[in-house]
């Protein structure tokens, strides 16, 4: 077999993560597959280059000195291929080329892009994996990602990207059926939910680890399924299950969203790009639609009004939308200020370091 750099990459990968596991993740491979390649480039090397433990995998000292040899090698290719396509995509036109996980922000993101430079046209690549958007921001395929961090669940940030928090602590809600005896809370505490199924996408990164986090720590030991996000809501809707919602979530005649009692999951919500300027170019429309899309979510719109306490200046500004959703549907605007809700943390905006 010749060594190729595919085969670099899977030795830095196993390196860094410290686990197959978590490796063929990241590089979006079966576990069987990266541990077939990993002997086949051991055998070629002639020599083993990682010991294999119970808690995962260290360089012995062979992989310790190819790997650094190799590092350089896949940097330095990642660096040209980045500078390629960036000179391509401006070559072709001007053209936004942006990324996302789920969020109901997107299609007010896409609207107000397009409204401000007509001649810019964005294109939009989704993926559960914030960790695989992030890489290809850095790898020149994205000029920007819109991507969530789960609490307790640290993003793999590729050195070089720039950070911009929209929001700190976005809460996560959850989903059920609007007859569940449950949804007749204005909050749900998550022992009312003891004896229900919960479905979880585990291919979102740290969503799965973050419920159940959660769950243990409220004492409960609920059956745990996997599926998709589009699935769950379905099964939700039937009294099936429960899942975990985005707070922006709309609900709908037969499925109710919920926020937990004393919000225990998190998500920190992030704008990535290789520098503050191209976060520039998209920032401030993405703010806007998140808020304008926060606004249209009832559970939403009443968990920021309670946040901030009544009597608050954050409040009346809650009362406020309030007031501007009974108007008439055909008098509203788009929202044209974030300001009018109050913000969970604060102000948006905040930047953050890489890594």
């Amino acid at each position: 077999m010749e060594l190729e750099v595919r085969h670099l990459r899977v030795l830095c990968a196993i390196a860094d993560t410290g686990s197959l596991h978590r490796a063929a993740r990241e590089l979006g491979m079966a576990q069987p597959s990266l541990s077939t390649q990993l002997r086949r480039i051991e055998q070629t090397l002639g020599g083993q280059l990682f010991v294999r433990t119970r808690t995962g995998c260290r360089p012995t000292p062979l992989g310790r000195a190819v790997l650094s040899r190799a590092r350089p090698l896949v940097s330095e290719l990642a660096a040209l291929v980045t500078e390629t396509r960036a000179a391509a995509a401006r070559a072709g036109g001007p053209q936004l080329r942006i990324g996302a996980t789920a969020s109901r922000a997107i299609p007010g993101w896409l609207r107000r892009l397009r409204a401000r430079t007509p001649r810019t046209e964005p294109t939009l690549q989704m993926d559960v994996s914030a960790n695989s958007l992030l890489r290809m921001v850095a790898s020149g395929r994205l000029d920007m990602a819109f991507v969530h961090e789960v609490e307790g669940s640290p993003l793999r940030v590729p050195s070089g990207l720039c950070l911009r928090v929209l929001v700190e602590r976005e809460p996560q809600f959850v989903c059920l059926a609007v007859d569940h005896p449950a949804a007749a809370r204005h909050e749900v505490r998550l022992r009312d939910l003891a004896a229900d199924r919960w479905m979880v996408d585990s291919t979102v990164d740290g969503e799965w680890d973050a419920l159940c986090r959660v769950l243990r720590a409220a004492g409960l030991r609920p059956d745990m399924l996997h599926g998709d996000y589009l699935t769950a809501y379905s099964l939700a809707a039937t009294g099936e299950v429960v899942t975990v919602s985005q707070p922006t979530t709309r609900p709908r005649s037969d499925l109710a969203v919920r926020p937990l009692l004393g919000d225990p999951i998190g998500v920190r919500l992030l704008l990535a790009a290789r520098s503050e300027d191209e976060l520039d170019r998209g920032y401030a429309e993405l703010e806007e639609a998140y808020w304008e899309a926060a606004r249209q979510a009832p559970a939403y719109r009443e968990w920021l009004g309670r946040a901030d306490g009544p009597g608050t200046a954050a409040d009346e500004a809650a009362a406020g939308v309030n007031d501007t959703l009974d108007d008439d549907a055909g008098a509203r605007g788009p929202l044209s200020s974030p300001a009018a809700l109050p913000r969970p943390d604060g102000r948006g905006g905040r930047r953050v370091p890489a890594g």
